[in-house]
């Protein structure tokens, strides 16, 4: 066998290719952690930027003198349930006052009181008084804290102003905008927290985790919340599965698009790697 059989031999059978592939998987790895955790900080701050350190409690209907309204409310929500129960048409409308008296009264709404208030009805949309809790930037856990990732909590105090909507049985909130006074709430928050699925935790329940799915429309209509079941028609979205997904598919083909371009330019650079060492063994 001549030099130049042994120098090719020696080249097939080295190293250095699977490493490089090695090496490039840790590499790739190590900017997708770091790509992740500079734009999960870099939201976090931008979130920082509308929102406030203490909620701003809002408006709660007081029960003072209002016998009358609840009993009223409570027939109103009965007969419809009833309704709801034997499989008949039915209908509800409930006016902003006869709304934000029944978060104020009812035990089951009680995780609204306090957070939103029904403040109108205009231009076919809901404008509500809102104060949210967010997660705030992740930090290292305090004394007294439980697990070693604590954060410090954010509010979203503001106006929401959303179209209410149906989607797989549940009642939904379309967002439509989030105001802050003095401050500009970016568009992409907003695409993220539509629908707002304000009704979530009632899924299932024996009340209007009952009667969501038989709605067949829900909607605004006279300066009131309209619920409706009508005889021949069938529940029907009117928020999409691809409204819901449009905020996150956007959020993963920037992170596709940029994982992809730094691939590229690492095979670029093992490619280039190779031919110069093969060039050195030639």
């Amino acid at each position: 066998m001549n030099e130049q059989e042994e120098t090719k031999e020696t080249s097939q059978r080295s190293p250095f290719a699977g490493c490089a592939i090695l090496l490039t998987a840790l590499v790739v790895i190590l900017f997708l952690v770091i790509f992740s955790v500079t734009v999960l900080f870099k939201q976090f701050d931008a979130i920082a930027q509308f929102t406030g350190e203490k909620a701003e409690g809002v408006t709660v209907v007081s029960l003072d003198d209002q016998e009358e309204e609840l009993n009223d409310l409570a027939e109103k929500l009965e007969l419809f349930r009833l309704a709801m129960r034997d499989g008949k048409a039915g209908e509800l409308s409930l006016s902003v006052e006869e709304m934000n008296l029944a978060i104020a009264a009812y035990d089951l709404l009680k995780d609204l009181k306090g957070t939103m208030y029904v403040k109108e009805i205009k231009d076919g949309q809901l404008h509500l008084d809102i104060s949210f809790r967010l997660n705030g930037k992740p930090r290292l856990a305090k004394d007294g804290e439980v697990g070693v990732i604590g954060s410090d909590s954010r509010y979203l105090n503001g106006v929401m102003i959303a179209a209410p909507g149906l989607l797989d049985g549940e009642v939904v909130l379309e967002v439509k905008d989030i105001q802050v006074e003095g401050k500009e709430v970016p568009k992409e928050f907003i695409a993220q927290m539509s629908p707002y699925r304000i009704a979530e935790r009632y899924v299932g329940n024996d009340g209007i985790g009952m009667v969501m799915p038989k709605l067949t429309g829900v909607g605004l209509v006279e300066g009131a919340m309209r619920f409706e079941k009508k005889d021949g028609e069938k529940p029907k979205d009117t928020v999409s599965n691809a409204d819901v997904d449009q905020a996150g598919k956007r959020l993963f083909t920037f992170l596709g698009v940029a994982a992809s371009l730094f691939l590229l330019f690492v095979a670029v650079v093992i490619f280039v790697g190779l031919r110069l060492k093969k060039r050195g063994d030639a």
